[in-house]
């Protein structure tokens, strides 16, 4: 038998061929996230998930596993049978702004992965045969009008219409937190923030900063290897250990974790790494904050700085509010709430947005 490149992913027939509005419409929000996909819908249903898809590499993972694609924590736990994806970086659809040394199985890999991702996030939801299904999804704050657009186009499958909507915006819309504030939501590929002033925001009302999750885990991945020599660990044992243990507090628990060396388990202390890799993250933010309530009206800007909102994944860095509080000081000082289901947040906003949206606005896909 000859060995032969094993074939890329088709598109399943688009589960929206049946749907003729004759059962209503059901309304979701997605928040398309680098590290994980959640959805609200307006049947009560809500669902998040690892934002991974994995594809049999030949027919025997294929008999293995009795799938032809797997999501989540499910892809991650048959990694190796598997063609993985993680289709969105730094809050984008990889290669879709810059394909640049890529290749076109790269490109193509990666689009049908992200397609797939807001398909299971539908599935999930469980339309009613016949039902449409109209999305809003959160992208991030300055993504560019090429992603939104590729966002729009890997909706088409699954989605009867669309509106594509800030994530920070979102988040403040779900908390009907309309003016006088400034959230941030912290994903694993961005961290965007938004001021809020009673109107849509602008350009300038937003910033997306590349320092979020996925960078968090580069940093510790640094000062694990620098304390834990000859030790085998993997960045998604990295990822592990940080969402497990994750906080930014002078004092805390011990975090001891075990890695092999030579093949033989090792126990090391790793607590002082984890509060510095953590902690490289509140100058970035503050700094931030400090632009927008700078650029502010002045009349306004007490209010906003004493109204920051603390939202996404990242928010849930233990003592991560308070520690951005004190950082503020050197800023002129702040207030910082984090906000209630940080994870659906985003969502839930996007759902809320979705009901109040008229018809008109909606990005007719089919």
């Amino acid at each position: 038998m000859t060995d032969q490149k094993p074939a890329q992913p088709q598109p399943k027939p688009p589960v929206v061929a049946r749907r003729d509005g004759a059962s209503g419409i059901l309304y979701v929000g997605i928040d398309l996230g680098t590290s994980h996909t959640a959805i609200s819908a307006s049947n009560g249903t809500r669902a998040v998930f690892d934002s991974i898809v994995g594809y049999p590499k030949d027919v025997v993972s294929r008999k293995l596993l009795k799938k032809e694609v797997l999501y989540g924590q499910e892809a991650l736990a048959n990694r190796l049978a598997l063609r993985m994806y993680r289709p969105l970086e730094r809050g984008a659809i990889k290669f879709s702004d810059d394909p640049a040394g890529a290749t076109p199985e790269d490109v193509d890999g990666n689009l049908e992965a992200a397609k797939a991702l807001v398909r299971r996030a539908v599935e999930l939801a469980g339309p009613k045969p016949g039902e449409l299904v109209y999305g809003v999804v959160g992208c991030p704050a300055q993504a560019s009008i090429r992603n939104k657009q590729t966002i729009i186009e890997i909706a088409r499958e699954s989605l009867d219409s669309v509106v594509i909507c800030s994530e920070p915006f979102s988040v403040a819309y779900g908390l009907e937190k309309l003016t006088d504030c400034l959230v941030i939501d912290i994903g694993a590929g961005t961290t965007d923030l938004c001021r809020m002033k009673g109107a849509m925001p602008d350009e300038d009302d937003q910033i997306t900063l590349p320092i979020a999750g996925d960078f968090l885990d580069g940093e510790l991945m640094k000062l694990f290897k620098e304390r834990c020599p000859n030790a085998a660990f993997t960045i998604n044992m990295v990822k592990s250990i940080k969402e497990k243990h994750s906080f930014v507090t002078e004092s805390a628990e011990p975090v001891v974790v075990t890695f092999p060396v030579a093949g033989k388990p090792v126990n090391f202390d790793v607590t002082a790494e984890i509060r510095k890799g953590l902690r490289k993250i509140i100058p970035p933010i503050c700094e931030a904050i400090d632009k927008l309530v700078a650029t502010f009206d002045p009349e306004f800007q007490a209010r906003i700085r004493n109204n920051v909102l603390l939202a996404g994944g990242g928010s849930q860095i233990h003592g991560l509010d308070r520690a951005l509080e004190e950082a503020l000081d050197d800023f002129g000082g702040g207030k910082v709430t984090l906000v209630e289901e940080p994870v659906y947040a985003g969502a839930n906003g996007a759902l809320k947005i979705a009901y109040d949206m008229p018809l008109e606005t909606w990005e007719q896909l089919r």
